[in-house]
């Protein structure tokens, strides 16, 4: 590798480790001789460092609309079906007991610790709060699921009764027939959350959870069914996130600062990242 700015790499290298730089450059590498490719330069690598902070940086803001509009929506949507502020407490509602029960204890224990002045008002004034049963002062959802994180949302949403009308419900206010689809897309989501807010690498990132391909949709979607590879790298779960969002705010930018980080980065290889050739002839990315 060659270097234009050696004080520059060096003074880089001093803030960020070499290890969490070694898969930003697995494509210069040659496979035959195991060495790099000729005129490779770390500034390449810098450049590649940085625009992966900038998408996760548009990506978090994005996950932010969907992760308080997702636990709105499940709120407002159980809450007025089952005419209870408790409803997060009935088994019968939910697909797995054993899951639900964690799931009810999962909230319980993130409610306790929060340090939202509601739940330590709520905490205070309640002498039978109980964190470790299911029992006792519980808070009505509307406050107990605004302290869940989104992968206790996520599942949530799949635990409940399969093809219920409240999946379906969830479902179909997000532009969707099938909960499955929804609930495929929550949990690939999740894991691009995480990665994202751990400050992780979402270069050449390969999708622990691939989002199922629609099935049933009202609005714009690709123009035919992801490929694998598009489906395991962040191309996938990406398009997932925006065509929710769309649902959530006709209004974001989500697309428009994609587009623009793109555009702003014209030597960056995005088939990396599964945005491969035509990818910008899709409806959804029109």
């Amino acid at each position: 590798m060659k270097f234009q700015d050696e004080k520059l790499s060096i003074d880089f290298l001093s803030r960020v480790s070499y290890f969490r730089m070694k898969y930003f450059w697995v494509d210069l590498i040659d496979i035959v001789s195991d060495n790099f490719k000729e005129n490779v330069y770390f500034e390449q690598v810098i450049e590649r460092y940085e625009f992966d902070k900038e998408l996760r940086q548009i990506l978090f803001n994005a996950i932010e609309t969907l992760e308080v509009g997702l636990r709105t929506r499940i709120i407002s949507t159980l809450s007025l079906a089952t005419d209870t502020g408790l409803w997060y407490l009935d088994k019968s509602l939910f697909e797995n007991k054993e899951y639900h029960e964690n799931f009810v204890l999962d909230l319980k224990c993130k409610f306790g610790r929060s340090t939202d002045p509601f739940a330590r008002d709520f905490i205070r004034d309640n002498i039978n709060w109980n964190e470790q049963s299911l029992s006792g002062d519980n808070p009505d959802a509307w406050m107990i699921v605004e302290t869940a994180t989104f992968g206790t949302l996520s599942k949530m949403y799949k635990n409940l009764k399969e093809q219920s009308p409240l999946q379906s419900a969830i479902a179909n206010q997000f532009g969707l027939y099938s909960s499955k689809d929804l609930s495929s897309w929550l949990e690939a989501i999740s894991v691009l959350r995480n990665a994202v807010a751990h400050h992780s690498r979402l270069w050449y990132r390969i999708i622990a959870k691939k989002p199922v391909s629609i099935k049933a949709h009202r609005d714009k979607w690709l123009s035919q069914n992801m490929t694998d590879n598009q489906r395991k790298r962040v191309f996938g779960v990406i398009s997932c996130l925006l065509y929710l969002v769309n649902t959530l705010d006709a209004s974001n930018t989500l697309k428009e600062e994609m587009k623009l980080l793109f555009f702003n980065h014209p030597n960056i290889p995005i088939y990396m990242l599964g945005f491969t050739s035509g990818w910008e002839e899709n409806p959804l990315w029109k």
